[in-house]
Formats: structure tokens, sequence, C-alpha cells
């Protein structure tokens, strides 16, 4: 699998040592380098291009211009002198944020991070594509938390919480926080695993230890049942024959 990819940064150094980084990475394939977003801007609107290492500090454009005004935008690996950007790069959907001199051991991570979402991507696009052909849905999904991509297995996830813009995933041990919508979420969830029964929780069914009246437990936390979901909550239990 290669990866195609460009970058962008008005330093010439730093072109020059990210794409040393790149050679030394078999996977990944150089398209071309830019010192400037608008010579970028143009490029991507005609080339198929997978990755971008992109600075934001630059003159005239920036790099935060560039990805506000990208309608299908490649991965991004933003590569910064500056952590300040972190909280917007967040926002824009960036697969990484490498923070300036940056090691090839960090480098490498994030690669490897922007490797297996594209994989994913590219397997479930097949998969789709393939007609007949029935494979066993993944039992983990992905998740964005902290400029890491975490692997989740679907088997620990209690239940899942909203808080504003952010859900909060419960697991045993573990919670994870994530900029991400209930709407994105519930599609990546399998339906017959997962079910949203308030606007604030999607629960996992298995997890359930019992319910009371409006009222779901799990590992002793009680979740409500919304008046919104409560139709479909029921109609799928006695569908499983447990009412």
């Amino acid at each position: 699998m290669n990866i195609k990819c460009i970058v962008v940064d008005d330093e010439p150094l730093a072109i020059e040592k990210i794409t040393e980084y790149i050679k030394r990475v078999p996977y990944l394939e150089l398209l071309a380098s830019f010192d400037n977003a608008i010579d970028a801007l143009e490029f991507l609107r005609d080339k198929k291009t997978d990755l971008m290492f992109l600075d934001i500090q630059m003159d005239k454009f920036t790099g935060i211009q560039l990805l506000e005004i990208l309608r299908n935008p490649p991965k991004i690996i933003i590569t910064s002198a500056y952590d300040n950007y972190a909280l917007k790069g967040y926002e824009l959907d960036v697969t990484d944020y490498l923070l300036k001199p940056i090691s090839f051991e960090r480098f490498l991570k994030a690669v490897t991070k922007v490797g297996g979402d594209i994989r994913s991507e590219r397997s479930s696009r097949q998969s789709t594509e393939s007609e007949g052909t029935v494979k066993p849905p993944a039992d983990y999904i992905f998740i964005k938390a902290d400029y890491h991509m975490h692997k989740v297995k679907l088997e620990n996830i209690l239940y899942i919480e909203g808080m504003k813009d952010y859900l909060r995933l419960h697991m045993p041990n573990e919670r994870i926080m994530t900029l991400m919508s209930f709407m994105k979420m519930e599609k990546v969830l399998p339906p017959d695993r997962f079910m949203r029964v308030h606007k604030s929780y999607i629960v996992s069914l298995d997890k359930i230890e019992r319910i009371e009246r409006n009222t779901i437990m799990i590992n002793g936390q009680r979740i409500p049942i919304g008046n919104k979901y409560k139709k479909e909550f029921f109609e799928y239990l006695e569908k499983e024959k447990v009412l």
C-alpha cells in the first residue's frame, strides 16, 4: 500500500527534513513539496493525495486557512514550531500534530496512524463494492483523542455519554473523551450491539445489568431511557423475547 503525500512548509530546511523522513518509509510516496499554501491548494484540486504534511505559520495564507476551505482534504499531519494551534487543528480533524524539531520516531508514529486509517477506509470501501461478499464486522473501532488514534474493542465499551460537543466512552478501567457527534458514532457502531436510549447516551446492549422502569443499570450507573427512544428500545426487548 502506497500513501501519496505532499509537504507544505515555507521553511526550506523543514521541507528537506520531512522529505528525508519520507524517503526512509517504504510506503510513503512524495508527490510534491510547496513553500506556500496557495500552490498546494491548486495541486490538491487536480491530484489525488492521501496525506499532507502541513505547516501552520506561513505568510499570506496560513495552514489553518487552507484546511478551512478544503472540501475533501487528505489526511493531515500538522508540522509546527508552535503548540497554540493544537486545539484548532483538532477541531479541523487532523490526524496528528508534530512539534518541531521533529524526531524520526515521532514522525514514524504519526504516519503509522495514517496508514492504519487509510487501510481501514480502503478495506471498508472494497467490502462495500464487492458484490456477494460478506465479511464479519470488525470487533473494534478507532477513536481520536489527545491527538492519538485509540483502538477500542467493542466488547470493552459499557456506554457512551454525550457532553456537549464531546463524547465520553466508558469502559471498565478507562474513559476516553473524543470530539465526535452521536450521528457519526452511531454509524460506526454495529446496531445489533449498541443502541441510542437517550439524547445523551448510547448503551452496549449486552452490558445491561437490569432495567428499572425508565432506567438502565450498567456497571452501577443509572442511565435514563428518553421518551424519544423508549418505543424502539422496548420493541428490541420484545423481539429478543425478554419481556
